[in-house]
């Protein structure tokens, strides 16, 4: 696995080097929610994981490491030992998939030898950020849609074909019905959904032959295109031709007006079982704008905004040092660099709640006392390098997210002028840090100008 940082690499050889026995525990979070984001959904985890699991150093990886100038001082049992033998033998606990969490949060923890925890940082924050910051934007969406069908269409406009895979799990698990792209519902189990392009339609001699020639392949699962030319006048031929589609899709002009246009037409066909969906530059602005409008519109397709969550498209999430274990001593440690500082030490987020709506949110540490009424969110996943359980299926993290989604006040996830959700911190915590703060102004540690 090369996909880090070189720093990672030259770091690990150094404590590689060292040979101390360290231990070290790392924590993956968000410092800050985009200004458009009131709260974020977890994803990735089972990608995390799978790239820890099969963490390994191939012979030609190793030998482009020896030409690494940064590497040369390492020693030779760096290369010729350590890293051909190298697995992750950590523990990791996390929240689960589809988890609503905000800042400040601990998404996952990595405690583990100090190089191995140090070496899978980029890949693990790659992981996790991109996925969440996908499934947060899909959960948006989806609310927006007020129980319509969400179909995510955004692969072409992905950075790249991995990005697009990863983005239709996130757009599912977010709470998104269907994905168009293949390889996600070949992968995933993702149920995939389409319709035709407009190159159908103008690559046929006129529009009723291109419908036509659809519905003899689809029959009555048939999804016809309607906008290339006029959607209502489309509308009028499919009827007149005696068609049945199962839907039209409309992907230009003004969608409310058009759709009940279109709906007039088929109602008065007859054509009332005949769904109206529609796509074109939707996030969930639009979406939201299009129901509360009232058009008869039976579900949307989202691309662009979704799949590269475009209004906020990368999160401000690190994964930190919080704690070391050297020589059976445990030291808590923090960032006290200004703007940046962490909290020190091992931690737990514990969801009070009240008649199954989340109230506030703990960060306290893992060892103490969970508050009165408490549900931990962080669970051991990984233990010894090793899965505690069996992978959950997609369709099962889809649906929990659905439901722990709700819980989360409907005044936290509404999209104009949300309210604040509390997110406190233990006394155990504060306590911790203070003393933090005092012990590294003790030990004479030059302080930021701000």
């Amino acid at each position: 696995m090369l996909s880090t940082d070189l720093y990672q690499f030259t770091m690990a050889a150094g404590y590689h080097a060292a040979q101390d026995g360290t231990n070290a525990s790392f924590e993956l979070f968000v410092r800050e929610l985009p200004s458009s984001r009131n709260y974020l959904v977890t994803a990735g985890l089972e990608q995390a994981l799978s790239v820890l699991a099969e963490w390994r150093y191939t012979r030609d990886e190793i030998q482009y490491l020896r030409s690494v100038p940064a590497l040369r001082s390492a020693g030779p049992e760096f290369f010729d030992e350590y890293l051909p033998r190298l697995r992750f033998s950590g523990e990791v606990w996390a929240m689960a998939e589809g988890t609503p969490v905000f800042a400040g949060e601990p998404i996952l923890r990595v405690t583990a030898p100090l190089e191995e925890a140090q070496l899978v940082e980029t890949a693990l924050l790659s992981t996790v950020l991109f996925q969440t910051s996908v499934a947060s934007k899909a959960a948006r969406v989806t609310d927006a849609a007020a129980g319509r069908p969400v179909m995510e269409f955004g692969g072409r406009r992905a950075h790249g074909v991995d990005a697009a895979l990863f983005a239709s799990r996130a757009a599912y698990l977010g709470g998104c019905s269907a994905t168009s792209n293949v390889e996600a519902g070949y992968r995933f189990g993702i149920p995939v959904a389409g319709t035709m392009a407009h190159s159908w339609v103008m690559a046929h001699c006129d529009e009723l032959t291109a419908f036509e020639r659809d519905m003899a392949l689809h029959g009555a699962d048939s999804v016809l295109l309607i906008d290339t030319y006029n959607s209502v006048t489309a509308a009028q031929k499919i009827v007149s031709a005696g068609l049945r589609p199962a839907a039209v899709r409309i992907d230009s002009g003004d969608l409310a007006r058009v759709s009940v246009a279109v709906r007039s037409i088929f109602d008065a066909g007859p054509l009332s079982s005949t769904r109206i969906l529609v796509s074109g530059d939707l996030d969930e602005h639009r979406v939201a704008a299009l129901v509360a409008s009232g058009a008869p519109i039976d579900g949307f397709g989202v691309g662009t905004a979704l799949s590269t969550s475009v209004d906020a498209p990368a999160l401000g999430g690190v994964y930190k040092l919080v704690e070391i274990l050297r020589e059976g001593t445990v030291t808590p440690v923090a960032k006290r660099s200004l703007g940046k500082q962490t909290l020190p030490g091992r931690k737990q987020v514990w969801r009070v709640g009240e008649s199954s709506t989340a109230v506030y949110d703990v960060v306290g540490l893992a060892t103490e006392t969970p508050p009165s009424g408490g549900v931990p969110l962080l669970e051991c996943v990984m233990r010894d390098g090793r899965r505690t359980g069996s992978a959950p299926r997609l369709c099962e993290l889809r649906a929990a997210c659905t439901s722990t989604r709700l819980t989360i006040p409907e005044s936290v996830r509404r999209l104009s002028a949300p309210g604040p959700y509390p997110v406190t911190f233990s006394a155990a915590l504060v306590e911790l840090a203070r003393k933090n703060r005092v012990e590294v102004a003790r030990s004479g540690a030059p302080r930021d100008i701000g």
